[in-house]
């Protein structure tokens, strides 16, 4: 089955640069979207053959998640069941037979780090989501998780220690839920690979000289890797300032 993640940093505005190309030429089982920024009833998407599944944030253009799938789950469950973490649209969870699907979009700790604590309160209740998913069936995470869990995955690390999404904090809770029974797919494949990024900043020519970071993923059970055929990243597909990245595994 091929999985497709991708932060569209506002579904209505990369509609316009082609979206559709895009998602049918992918012909992904499941396509993933974050930061959708829309409400119920600002877009409408004629995708045949797919279910769609939409969990919109409270806030008006922020946010958001979306899992359009050619496989009707046998449950959706939308966010993760507690109050301080329900309004901004940020978790869907589909249950099929042989394991579950979870599209994530992690809170961003902001300059300054001025929402770490949210973000460390947000890392926790979503582990203990997946660890509680993992106790019943195998599982499969993608979104933008916003960190770069290790130096290898971003260009410049010297200069961005202690940063959003490179703190000791975020990288320690990335470290916790690896630990608790889950694998980076893109990592097992190619632990060494450097230059592999799926965001780049819109200033300074970041992307046309590849001054990226690794902040999209794709995680699955640690006892499913080896079913793991193909991960990889498509820094080619523009739109955004994520690429899509991408996950073929079998069950």
């Amino acid at each position: 089955m091929k999985f497709i993640s991708w932060n569209v940093n506002g579904l209505r505005a990369i509609v316009k640069k082609g979206f559709l190309d895009i998602f049918y030429a992918l012909d992904a089982d499941f396509f993933c979207l974050q930061e959708t920024k829309l409400q119920e009833g600002q877009i409408d998407l004629d995708l045949p053959g797919y279910y769609q599944y939409w969990c919109y944030a409270e806030k008006k253009g922020y946010s958001g998640t979306a899992i359009f799938t050619k496989h009707e789950p046998l449950s959706v469950t939308y966010n993760l069941g507690i109050p301080e973490h329900d309004t901004e649209g940020r978790c869907i969870t589909l249950e099929y037979p042989e394991f579950y699907l979870v599209c994530v979009y992690t809170p961003n700790a902001q300059d300054g780090l001025r929402r770490i604590d949210y973000r460390m309160s947000w890392d926790d209740a979503f582990r203990e989501h997946l660890e509680g998913l993992d106790l019943q069936k195998p599982v499969i995470v993608c979104g933008d998780m916003n960190v770069a869990h290790q130096e290898i995955d971003l260009k410049n690390p010297k200069a961005n220690v202690g940063n959003p999404g490179f703190s000791d904090e975020e990288r320690g809770k990335f470290t916790q839920l690896l630990e608790s029974g889950f694998t980076d797919t893109f990592r097992f494949l190619y632990p060494d690979l450097e230059g592999a990024y799926s965001w780049w900043s819109y200033r300074g020519n970041a992307r046309a000289n590849n001054t990226g970071w690794r902040i999209d993923y794709f995680l699955c059970s640690d006892r499913v890797r080896e079913n793991i055929d193909y991960a990889y990243i498509c820094p080619e597909i523009i739109g955004s300032d994520h690429c899509p990245v991408g996950l073929h595994i079998h069950f």
